[in-house]
């Protein structure tokens, strides 16, 4: 995500609210400290700054996400372990950024202090490892993480390739069926330019309950009218041999 440039309002604060408010900033700095167990708070808050906005010491923004993959060996952009472990973090305050306080937190309950023991963690976060109810917990996430601000949904684009990066290569849904509601989303005339969390998770659970399209029953079903309509594309596909 591309770093915007802010203007800097000129402020009348008094001296005395600036030596409150500096001294306040510290206090809430020293508290975050000392809640850490087991971990260094000096180190995890160092790196903390190799990630953090030069405009926004708080936050890393997805610039900061990126610096994280480059110092774990891994590509951010292409790489479901980055999701699994700012998940694993509790990074879910805003979509698209991690404040610093959910990464001293997420580092406590990690207990890493380092790049090297970050680096130790990455085999556990491998999406086989993760408990049916737990990866659906993370695949919610990561929609919500995935949204734009204050958006309530993804456009197409983002939804297929984030699809295809959370769902692939694993048993819990069969690539065919990736590949058709992909194919689906895709057409020309969809009216789907843009997803909800709802239909992202309901095909989800879909495909879980699901497994075969010829028990599905339209006249009893409860799933959104997305999913009505995948499998009716679908039975027009079987229709057409294709």
């Amino acid at each position: 995500m591309p770093r915007t440039s802010r203007k800097r309002k000129a402020t009348t604060t008094s001296s005395s609210t600036k030596m409150w408010n500096s001294k306040k900033k510290n206090r809430s700095s020293r508290d975050s400290s000392s809640s850490l167990s087991g971990i260094d708070s000096k180190a995890v808050e160092k790196m903390f700054g190799e990630l953090a906005d030069p405009d926004d010491p708080s936050t890393a923004t997805m610039e900061g996400i990126f610096t994280l993959g480059e110092k774990l060996d891994m590509d951010a952009t292409e790489d479901i372990r980055i999701l699994v472990l700012l998940w694993k973090m509790q990074v879910r305050d805003k979509p698209s950024q991690m404040s610093k306080e959910e990464w001293l937190a997420g580092c406590s309950t990690l207990q890493a202090d380092s790049w090297d023991k970050f680096k130790n963690l990455i085999p556990s976060l491998d999406l086989g490892f993760l408990e049916q109810s737990d990866f659906k917990d993370f695949y919610k996430f990561c929609f919500t993480f995935s949204r734009q601000g204050t958006h309530k949904s993804l456009d197409k684009e983002l939804t297929l390739a984030l699809l295809k990066l959370v769902l692939s290569g694993g048993d819990r849904v069969p690539k065919d069926r990736l590949e058709s509601f992909c194919a689906f989303l895709e057409q020309d005339n969809s009216p789907y330019t843009h997803i909800n969390l709802d239909q992202w998770t309901s095909f989800l659970d879909f495909c879980l309950e699901v497994r075969d399209l010829s028990t599905y029953d339209e006249s009893t079903s409860a799933w959104p009218v997305m999913i009505d309509e995948y499998v009716e594309y679908m039975e027009e596909q079987q229709k057409a041999g294709k």
